[in-house]
């Protein structure tokens, strides 16, 4: 039995409380956040899923590393939800504490950072420390790690991911999943891929494709940032070509292009009537306001395509995951959440082998495909002629 902290109460830190419940194994929880509605919130929203009597919340500013460390030094493995700007101090806090650790991640240049405080830490090679353990990156830098290991060498891997809602509606054919600030950050950067085997920096919001996926029908898709994390250094002798790709509805491309274009994503300050404003973060707030649709169901849906070196055909892993019933966990925070327990809980069974590393190179992915299955995560996996 395993005692967790787990840090944030949003969308994807309540359904992982849930999840270390379920399939964690877990003998007591610390759930750490510093809103207490929001805390409230969550608490309320496990207690209507299942009954948990260690399940203990306490209102904490993640500032606050007096308050925190002790909550470190008595938990097994932290799992942090908290946004990706707090992993840096909280990788430091965990490490200190003996503490392992794993994050949503999202943040390239901060990953490596944290990779960084575990290689030169003295208690690095007794801990794991695991960014990038979400949805994107986390899942599709497994399933590439597993196709690797299926297939050795790659010709070529291509990484299509996208949440999207059900029933899409005006104006952008999207409901937001996670938070907006991240979504325009996704969209709007640099972009890590492979091509020739040497990591490439590229402009994202670029290389526009059309495809087809069955039980979305036509679809589009597009480079954006942060998706691969770590694996394009981890595979860039093993993979020539490598990218990423986010998937939406048709139209979405040419709609967020407008909205640059006109400048409403940038995030220098303008003046209107004597105000200075920032445009992106209008953007934000209209966003916001239009794009919440809370009654909506949402859907993930994530396909990698490894085609091996020297020919033959491709491999496919392929997860499509939407809600069963209104009023449970979303797709995203489904995907996004169980991913990151089933590290968590495979870590607290001895199956991750602790010490530095990135993620796709320490969590054997068979074991972890399997965690996802047992979670309801139904990843698909066949070679396609």
């Amino acid at each position: 039995m395993v005692e967790y902290l787990v840090l944030g109460a949003g969308m994807q830190g309540t359904a992982c409380v849930f999840d270390l419940i379920e399939h964690g194994g877990a003998r007591a929880i610390t759930w750490v956040d510093g809103d207490e509605d929001r805390l409230q919130a969550g608490l309320r929203r496990i207690a209507k899923r299942c009954e948990f009597a260690g399940l203990r919340g306490q209102v904490l500013d993640a500032g606050d590393e007096r308050g925190l460390r002790p909550l470190f030094e008595q938990a097994q493995v932290c799992v942090n939800a908290l946004p990706y700007r707090f992993a840096p101090e909280m990788t430091r806090l965990a490490l200190e504490s003996h503490a392992h650790y794993l994050d949503l991640g999202g943040n390239t240049a901060i990953v490596l950072e944290q990779l960084e405080l575990h290689r030169g830490h003295p208690n690095g090679a007794e801990l794991c420390v695991l960014p990038d353990c979400g949805l994107m990156p986390g899942m599709g830098n497994l399933f590439v790690a597993h196709a690797v290991s299926e297939l050795g060498d790659l010709a070529r891997c291509e990484v299509r991911c996208g949440g999207l809602p059900t029933d899409p509606k005006p104006p952008l054919g999207y409901k937001l999943v996670f938070s907006v600030a991240g979504l325009i950050n996704e969209y709007f950067g640099r972009a890590h891929i492979l091509r020739g085997g040497q990591v490439v920096e590229v402009e994202t919001f670029g290389e526009l494709e059309r495809m087809s996926v069955e039980g979305l029908g036509e679809v589009e898709a597009f480079l954006t940032s942060g998706g691969l994390g770590t694996t394009p250094w981890t595979f860039a002798e093993r993979i020539e070509e490598l990218d990423y790709k986010t998937v939406r509805y048709p139209g979405h491309h040419a709609q967020i292009k407008t909205l640059l274009d006109l400048g409403l994503l940038s995030e220098d300050p303008i003046e209107i009537e004597g105000t200075s404003m920032i445009p992106r973060r209008l953007l934000h707030r209209l966003m916001e306001q239009h794009l919440d649709f809370p009654d909506d169901r949402d859907l993930v849906f994530l396909r990698t395509t490894a085609w091996p070196k020297g020919g033959g055909d491709p491999l496919v892993m392929e997860l499509f995951d939407r809600p069963e019933q209104p009023g449970d966990f979303t797709a995203m925070e489904r995907s996004t959440a169980y991913s990151a327990t089933a590290v968590a809980a495979m870590i607290a069974e001895g199956k991750v082998e602790p010490g530095p590393g990135p993620l796709e190179r320490a969590v054997p992915t068979a074991a972890y495909l399997d965690a996802l299955r047992v979670r309801g995560l139904d990843v698909r996996i066949r070679t396609s002629p």
